[in-house]
């Protein structure tokens, strides 16, 4: 058994091996494609154009592949803290076509955020998939609202601590280094930065409120 990693800096090939030894059966990259005609259909519904994506953790890059070929992107920006997975990614694989502009970088997410502080930049969407469990409470705090300030949507799944048991469960899958926490510990942390919107879908606080989002069933806003 590989020594426990913590934190947000990635893991090595032990990791990858231990969690993503049958590929085809996992969430977010046999059904990517689904992920991906979800998130286009709820933007289209409100006429909302994303030309602008960044993956906060592409891993082994199937989701990010699959939502710059549908929403082709000008400009993408993934990062991934993993060295053993990053120097499996091909960025001309990832192209959705020759102009496109697609960015990979070698980064954790806390280090990116530490980054941002002079940067102008923001993209329209922003995916966050199975990356968040691993982050400590600090390095949540510290990146959350710099997300919110550089996306406007968030595209995010966590598992809580009942989804972790129940792919223990179900799946007998048991992920050590995953940190547990509650539905109400994500939802009151996301809180300040985040409005959800739709499963999975979130809209920054810091770019549009009640009045100013383009998303026309307010009901839904919590």
């Amino acid at each position: 058994m590989a020594k426990k990693e913590v934190g947000a800096s990635g893991f090595k090939k032990e990791y990858w091996d231990e969690n993503y030894s049958k590929p085809s059966e996992m969430d977010g990259i046999a059904n990517a494609k689904e992920h991906v005609e979800y998130m286009d259909l709820v933007f289209r519904l409100d006429f909302i154009d994303i030309s602008s994506v960044i993956d906060f953790g592409f891993g082994t890059g199937h989701l990010f592949k699959q939502a710059l070929k549908k929403f082709i992107p000008y400009r993408s920006h993934g990062i991934e803290p993993s060295k053993y997975i990053f120097a499996k990614a091909d960025v001309e694989k990832l192209k959705p076509c020759s102009s496109a502009k697609v960015r990979l970088e070698n980064i954790d997410l806390y280090k990116w955020a530490q980054k941002q502080k002079d940067s102008s930049k923001s993209f329209d969407l922003g995916i966050c998939t199975s990356v968040l469990q691993y982050l400590s409470e600090d390095e949540l705090k510290f990146c959350l609202p710099i997300m919110a300030q550089k996306v406007k949507y968030l595209y995010l799944s966590v598992p809580t601590d009942k989804e972790l048991d129940r792919q223990v469960e179900d799946l007998e899958f048991h992920d050590e280094y995953a940190l547990r926490r509650s539905r109400t510990y994500y939802q009151k942390i996301l809180k300040p930065h985040f409005t959800f919107i739709s499963s999975r879908i979130l809209e920054s606080k810091v770019h549009f409120d009640e009045n100013s989002t383009s998303f026309t069933d307010l009901l839904y806003r919590f």
